[in-house]
């Protein structure tokens, strides 16, 4: 039989609570109660996160302000929850905008005045090249209307700013190019000036009267190529040739003949407004049988060249013609005996045409006197009368007009002194300077 367990009555020197004995720990899980517990460290990287979200958007902690608890608690690494501690909140992945939408008002005072500044210079140098450009429409206008143009001019108004000039009624400089002026019988390629010291008449930019120049210079260009087009029914071209003479060639249509014609004019101004050409050295050369210079001195007229002089004087029909007639028998200075004996044999007349002075005679003959009254013996030389008929009446001045390129600048409206100033002759065309002074535009 087995005797009873008899239980120990409690020491009364013991503690109250003391625990019971245990048995001896484990040393691995000693070790593992000293290390971290994984929760702890993300959730401190998730404060930590919160934390300084919260200090950069300028926001109290959501943990500081009034209100029921979220229910979140911290773990503490005993595994027990700490009221004392922040509750956790997601990271806020949007800070970044929320910081560039607010960058401009973090900005100073200063910066902002310096951004309002900018923006209203630059309305105001917008509304500033608003009146330009319709002030320079508007006396582009004037100028046409004025001047009788048939396109309106370039207008270019200098200076900044420009309404500040208007208010001032002074405006410091103005560009103005006229192309295809009207002048005589040719035209002016280009017209060009620059106005200094204009003082305005009007209100303002929108109410603009008129304009009065103080001082002008400017430059008036006659061009060749638009020479070569106006005048080109004769089929002349002009080219420059020093730094006053112009050279005219080409053909000339006359009773149905291309003659082939020269001249050179010198250009020169006459008065303040005009430029002249002095033509001279015209000739007109009806292939290889003549040439024809205009005017009534004896080396002009009608002659034969001296390829045909020289024709004349070996073919002995020509030269008996041309001896028949005792007025041109004269003219060549042989004697009426020595004409005779020459019609009569033609050893005679080989003498006679064989003499040096012989073709040098007939050359200096002028066809245009003989012509009047002996039409037919120019038919036997080779020479049409028709045409040497409508020479005849191509005269030096006709001829002259026709190659002429003289031109008078348009007179201005107003008051004022407008004159040319030096002539020259370049590549492209005549330049001519221009001044003025006084110049009033507008009413």
């Amino acid at each position: 039989m087995r005797s009873p367990h008899r239980i120990a009555p409690p020491d009364p020197s013991a503690p109250p609570h003391s625990p019971p004995p245990t048995a001896r720990l484990n040393p691995y899980d000693e070790l593992a109660e000293l290390a971290r517990h994984p929760l702890d460290d993300f959730l401190e990287n998730a404060e930590d996160t919160d934390s300084r979200g919260n200090r950069e958007n300028g926001a109290s902690s959501r943990a500081d302000r009034p209100g029921p608890s979220t229910g979140t608690h911290h773990i503490n690494r005993d595994g027990r929850h700490d009221e004392d501690e922040k509750p956790w909140s997601p990271p806020n992945h949007r800070r970044g905008s929320r910081r560039r939408r607010n960058r401009f008002a973090g900005l100073p005072l200063a910066a902002k005045l310096l951004v309002a500044l900018a923006v209203g210079a630059a309305f105001l140098v917008l509304a500033d090249r608003w009146a330009l450009l319709y002030a320079e429409h508007e006396a582009a206008d004037r100028l046409k209307n004025q001047l009788g143009l048939s396109a309106a001019p370039e207008v270019d108004i200098e200076g900044f700013p420009f309404l500040t000039q208007v208010l001032d009624q002074r405006l410091e400089e103005v560009r103005v190019t006229v192309p295809d002026v009207a002048a005589d019988r040719v035209s002016l390629a280009k017209v060009s000036a620059t106005a200094k010291d204009i003082t305005l008449k009007g209100a303002g930019p929108t109410s603009l009267t008129g304009a009065v120049i103080d001082r002008m210079r400017g430059e008036v260009l006659l061009s060749f190529d638009d020479l070569n087009r106006e005048l080109g029914a004769s089929q002349v071209t002009f080219t420059g040739h020093g730094r006053d003479q112009v050279l005219a060639r080409g053909t000339l249509p006359v009773a149905g003949h291309d003659l082939k014609v020269r001249a050179d004019a010198h250009i020169e101004r006459i008065g303040e407004r005009g430029v002249a050409t002095d033509i001279d050295r015209m000739r007109l050369d009806i292939g290889d049988l003549a040439t024809y210079r205009p005017g009534a001195k004896p080396s002009e007229g009608l002659h034969l060249s001296r390829a045909s002089a020289a024709r004349v004087a070996r073919e002995s029909d020509r030269a008996k013609a041309l001896l028949a007639v005792p007025a041109v028998a004269r003219r060549l200075g042989v004697p009426d005996s020595a004409v005779r004996e020459a019609l009569r044999g033609d050893t005679e007349l080989n003498d006679l045409t064989g003499s040096p002075r012989f073709v040098d005679d007939v050359m200096r003959l002028n066809l245009l006197d003989v012509a009047r009254e002996h039409p037919e013996l120019l038919r036997r030389l080779g020479l049409d009368p028709a045409l040497l008929k409508s020479l005849e009446g191509l005269t030096r001045p006709v001829l002259t007009d026709r190659l002429s390129l003289a031109f008078q600048l348009p007179r201005l409206p107003g008051e004022g002194a407008l004159r040319l100033r030096d002539v020259t002759v370049h590549e492209t065309g005549i330049r001519v300077g221009v001044e003025g002074y006084g110049i009033g535009f507008g009413d």
